[in-house]
Formats: C-alpha cells, structure tokens, sequence
C-alpha cells in the first residue's frame, strides 16, 4: 500500500525531483482513515492534489498521500440553478468542462487553471473577474486530529484575495474531500476583462455562449501561459500585491502608466507581472530556472532545476521590486 523513498517529480507541475519517504493515493474518505490509521506516530505529514501550487524545496521525511477522490454528482436542482458536487481528486478543468456540457454557468471565466477540485476553495482560485466564492455552496472536509467528516459553509472558509482559512489558521489539519458548487442554468456572460472580449472580437463572435467564453478564456492563456506538462511551473508565482493609495500616487510620479484597480477597504491592486517586468525580470534565466518570456508573473523549470533554485530567484525578485517601488511581493505559492 505504501511506496518508499517515491521520487515526487511526477506529483508537482514544477517537476521538481525530490523524494517521499512513504508515499500513496487514496480515493476515499475510506481508504485516507485507513492509511492514517498506518501512520507512524509524530510522522509528518503531506496531503497532495494537483501539485499545481507548490514549490517543493526539499525531500520531504514522512508520509505524501495523494488525493484521487472522484465524483460529479448534481445534489440539487430547480428551474433556475443546480449544486453540482466534485470529489476534490478530479481535475480542475475537466470539471468545468463537464459543467459546460450540462449548460451550467458560472465556471467558464475559470477554465484552463491548472490543478484539482480540491485545491480551488483552498486558494480561492479566481481569472478574469470570477472567484471561487462566487459560486461555492459548501465542501466536506476529513479532520485529521479527530477523523471525523465537518462541512463548511461560504462563511465557514472566510474567502479573501487567493485565500482561505485552510491556508492559515486551519493549515494542515484537514483534508478537503468533496466541494460543491452553486450554478447557473441561466448563463450571465461575464466578458468585463477586456482581454476576453478582444479575444472575441477575434474569434468573430458577438453573442458570446459559456462555452465561447471558455474557449476565448483557453485561448487568453495558452498565448501567454506555459503548458506544465512542457515547461515546469506553478501558474502564478506571486500575487497581486494591495497596497495604499497614497503609494500608488507616489510610483505614479515616476511610473504614470503603473496598471492599478479598486481594491477593499479604499485600497488598491497593482498587477504583480508589469511590476516584475519593469523591475527587469521578464525573461530571465538563473541558472536552470527563470521568469516566463510571456508572463513575468510566471517562474519556470527549465529542466533540472531544484526547488531552492526557484525559491532564490523569487527572493532576488521580490527584493529587486520592493527597492524599485516599495512594495513588497508575497508568494502565491505553497513553499515546502
């Protein structure tokens, strides 16, 4: 049941090759109460998804379980909406696209983001306009100090900016099984990026349908994204920082041009990529990583590449950014 010392290049889109002490899959609450069960005691632990937003930086000494829960169950339906339930192991896309098919909106804007079902509440995943908490209705989740199943509402999970309360004050404690969503059988096409409705415009469409708009949203980023399976890399490394108005106006002096929106409480977002390019970094190659020609807020593997490697250019860039404008960058990335 267990395999030992498992390399994990396999398990992080990063392809980063580090090992696993003991490592296995389950696809049941079932079979992960059973493998707990076989842990040693004070044996750290990891639970695995998509491997889409993680650096791993080092082997890992103790137990990896991958988490292959399956499942696409329609809960509940009346004449204007559906909750839709995934097992937390599908993949992120294949289920918005299953979504498609049935005619049920509210995850287009979302397609092609790359990792599992399970990982989106606990990022708050978000593209072109739309959040995970725009549409999720509630997720089941195994404690692991008590092996007990809790489910946790909207407010439950105290959604911010690619944050939840599974990445800060509940980390590491429980393991999301199954997550359910509330959406639309009355599509409300949401194009306010402009660059879906260029992409639009380019595809000779006007009266855009869900499935136009997740095709317009692939295309947007098969342009500018590198493919995992091709090119190691995590998506967005960095997010967008939030910051004081007073210290928009003050890079607006040098830098009038600076892309800056309407964030909470009066502040402002500023776009993380213009800030890394124009601090330099578009491009660049370290050693055998670097940042992506396309999209500077991307880092890339560009084959042999070790975790710390990638974590030192992360660092050199955020202090390079932070000289530049004052404003420091924080990962979006998981860093293990």
């Amino acid at each position: 049941m267990f395999r030992e010392n498992i390399s994990l290049k396999p398990f992080n889109t990063f392809g980063i090759d580090v090992n696993a002490n003991r490592f296995a899959t389950f696809s049941s609450v079932d079979e992960l109460t059973s493998l707990l069960r076989r842990k040693e005691e004070n044996e750290p632990l990891l639970i695995l998804g998509g491997g889409s937003n993680v650096l791993l930086t080092k082997s890992f000494d103790g137990l990896v379980l991958k988490n292959e829960i399956k499942g696409f169950e329609l809960i509940s339906e009346n004449e204007n909406e559906v909750i839709i339930e995934s097992g937390a192991g599908e993949v992120w896309h294949q289920f918005v696209l299953n979504c498609l098919e049935n005619g049920y909106a509210g995850l287009e804007n979302l397609s092609l983001i790359p990792g599992s079902v399970g990982a989106s509440p606990m990022q708050n995943i978000g593209a072109y306009g739309v959040e995970i908490k725009d549409v999720f209705e509630y997720l089941d989740a195994f404690e692991i100090s008590t092996r007990e199943m809790k489910r946790f509402k909207k407010d439950d999970c105290q959604f911010g900016y690619r944050e939840s309360v599974f990445k800060n004050i509940y980390k590491d404690q429980f393991v999301i099984c199954r997550v359910a969503f509330r959406l639309s059988k009355n599509a409300k096409i949401n194009t306010s990026y402009g660059a879906i409705e260029s992409e639009l415009q380019k595809m000779g469409i006007s009266s855009p349908t869900i499935h136009d708009v997740s095709n317009a949203v692939i295309a947007i980023r098969q342009s500018k994204l590198p493919d995992p399976a091709v090119l190691g890399n995590a998506g967005s490394f960095f997010k967008n920082p939030v910051i004081d108005e007073s210290l928009v106006e003050k890079i607006k002096l040098t830098y009038p041009e600076v892309p800056n929106y309407p964030a909470e409480s009066g502040k402002r977002k500023l776009a993380a990529g213009w800030l890394i390019e124009t601090a330099g970094w578009k491009g660049k190659i370290v050693e055998t990583c670097g940042v992506h020609k396309l999209q500077a807020l991307v880092l890339v593997n560009y084959g042999g590449s070790t975790g710390k490697q990638v974590y030192n250019l992360s660092s050199q860039i955020i202090q390079d950014v932070e000289a530049k404008f004052g404003v420091k960058l924080e990962r979006e990335v998981n860093i293990l």
